[in-house]
């Protein structure tokens, strides 16, 4: 996927990296030792074979010059942050982290390297499976994402911080803070911005129902799933983590946006019971919120086409109708 985001480095400075996280024997000779894993949206990944063979991946956070949205600035500390939190308290296959390094000096960006995991992503070869495999997988994907929401949070927010304990105000700020990026590049949303402000204040109420902070992966989608054999085998990019309400995880989306497909099997392996009427109402204001990021992001990441923005508007009028809102 192009991006704006993506941060390619030369063949020489990927050397430098390799021989920094792994030493000069292992730097990679001759050619056809490193490609470019499209699949992302953010940052850019190379699958890089090293001098012995091991295959390793190598991830760059965006260039410093590039203004990302604000929920996604520092994005690569919180997912190495995610990565030791879900490893130390769960059973959840996530990657190994070999190197990382944040010293600015090879390249103008923190950066890491993980061996790279021979496994199909479940993004992609979903479509192709026997529809009771792939319900199968997405019941692991609910049952591993329970397991991460395990993880109890001192209060609610960014990993790093600050905390507040009430949810309806840090969930309130992060809509607050994806307006604000629309409107700094006056993105159209074919909403008037006040207009979706209060909306969401008129249904806020619901989210102080949510009093234990959870931390909550945000992105699992089927695309940050790596299966093998029936199983799981790891799920990556963990880099839009934070301690909120689990309700928010993506798997839950399609009970309110179809187009993102049935969420039956996921809650089934989650163990979640049919929503109630509260979290109705909250999950249709964690729609309101993705929607919103779906249309301002296509402006922040440069895309020449317009499919996303086009779609994204759509499922927002979408949302907004769910919520009682259908005139602009």
């Amino acid at each position: 996927m192009e991006s704006i985001t993506k941060n390619r480095q030369p063949l020489e400075v990927l050397r430098a990296m390799v021989e920094r996280a792994y030493g000069p024997g292992h730097v990679p000779e001759g050619e056809a030792w490193v490609s470019e894993l499209g699949h992302g949206w953010f940052n850019v990944a190379y699958r890089i074979r090293l001098r012995d063979g091991h295959e390793v991946v190598l991830k760059i956070a965006p260039p410093p010059e590039v203004e990302v949205m604000t929920y996604e600035q520092g994005a690569m500390g919180i997912e190495l942050a995610t990565l030791d939190l879900v490893r130390e308290h769960t059973t959840v296959p996530v990657p190994r982290v070999d190197f990382a390094d944040r010293k600015h000096d090879l390249c103008d960006a923190d950066w890491f390297f993980m061996p790279f995991v021979d496994a199909d992503n479940l993004g992609i070869v979903g479509s192709l499976l026997p529809e009771r495999e792939l319900a199968g997988y997405k019941e692991q994907v609910g049952a591993a994402n329970r397991r991460i929401n395990s993880i109890r949070g001192t209060g609610f927010g960014p990993l790093a911080g600050p905390k507040n304990a009430c949810w309806r105000q840090v969930f309130t700020n992060m809509v607050e803070d994806v307006l604000a990026d629309g409107e700094r590049r006056q993105v159209d949303l074919g909403w008037d911005y006040d207009t979706v402000r209060e909306v969401l204040g008129d249904h806020a109420a619901s989210l102080e129902e949510v009093s234990e902070p959870r931390l909550v992966e945000w992105d699992l989608w089927d695309s940050n799933v790596l299966v093998r054999e029936g199983r799981i085998a790891c799920v990556i990019d963990h880099e839009r983590a934070f301690f909120g309400d689990p309700l928010i995880e993506a798997g839950f989306t399609g009970t309110q946006i179809a187009a993102f497909g049935d969420s039956t099997a996921f809650m089934r392996g989650y163990g979640h019971p049919p929503l109630s009427e509260t979290e109705t109402v909250r999950r249709r204001l964690y729609c309101l919120h993705l929607m919103l990021i779906m249309v301002i992001e296509t402006v922040y990441r440069g895309h020449l086409e317009t499919s996303q923005y086009d779609w994204a508007r759509d499922q927002l009028t979408g949302v907004m109708a769910l919520l009682g809102r259908t005139g602009r």
